[in-house]
């Protein structure tokens, strides 16, 4: 099942700006268009649309493909530092009207997305250890990512019959299993899973190729390519 592509009429009027600048960035290559078929008509991916609108979601998305620019306040270097911002991201969400019961599931999804980073690739980090962990509470936005292995990588310890990104993430958030050392089981992802697919908190995970969209009323969990690879894992959490 193709994802629904949005017309550069549609995409001017979510980012905001004319048909002209999005001709412009195309051809500069700050927001590329997708043409279908040799054609001349500009397409934009909803997904494409809402990580370029999203300034965190930027931020962390040039810090994985170039891990020499380090994102400053948002670089947690070690399990304990991230902790101990997520107290602090929970301390200001249970000040906040209305997030009496949501607060404590929504540190929970970045809890697990956040430690399954450090878990999975304690010792055996690529080259820059740690992850990116920003939020905007005004903007009910939570973003996290990691240079590391990646799903795939990881899970390859234990299930070293998968292939693709997507089988492996597919994996990861539906069985019980884990790519921790010595460990055989684990259920951090599903765990994400479940909470998102029954509560108002949205989704987009991504590792590798594989991309998961969890949004709306009517979530249903399914995993498809993205358009380019990306390095280790990143995910936004929207509240």
């Amino acid at each position: 099942m193709e994802e629904k592509l949005l017309t550069i009429t549609q995409a001017a009027e979510i980012l905001g700006v004319s048909l002209d600048t999005l001709r412009r960035w195309d051809k500069s290559g700050k927001l590329i268009a997708i043409k279908k078929d040799g054609g001349t008509h500009r397409y934009y991916r909803e997904k494409d649309l809402e990580i370029f609108a999203s300034d965190l979601m930027k931020f962390a998305s040039e810090w994985i493909q170039d891990g020499t620019k380090f994102p400053g306040k948002f670089y947690c270097s070690t399990s304990s530092i991230f902790n101990a911002r997520l107290t602090k991201m929970q301390n200001t969400l249970m000040q906040k009207p209305g997030f009496e019961k949501l607060y404590s599931l929504i540190v929970l999804v970045a809890g697990e997305i956040g430690d399954n980073s450090f878990a999975h690739n304690l010792g055996k980090w690529p080259d820059t250890p740690g992850i990116f962990f920003g939020y905007d509470i005004k903007k009910g936005t939570v973003v996290l990512a990691d240079r590391g292995l990646g799903i795939l990588e990881t899970l390859r310890r234990v299930r070293p019959d998968l292939s693709t990104h997507m089988k492996a993430v597919e994996v990861a958030f539906t069985e019980f299993i884990s790519g921790r050392a010595p460990e055989k089981r684990g259920n951090g992802l599903k765990l994400v899973r479940e909470v998102v697919l029954t509560q108002p908190i949205d989704l987009f995970f991504v590792s590798g190729d594989a991309e998961v969209y969890l949004r709306g009323a009517d979530k249903s969990f399914r995993v498809t390519r993205g358009p380019s690879t990306v390095r280790g894992c990143m995910a936004k959490i929207n509240f």
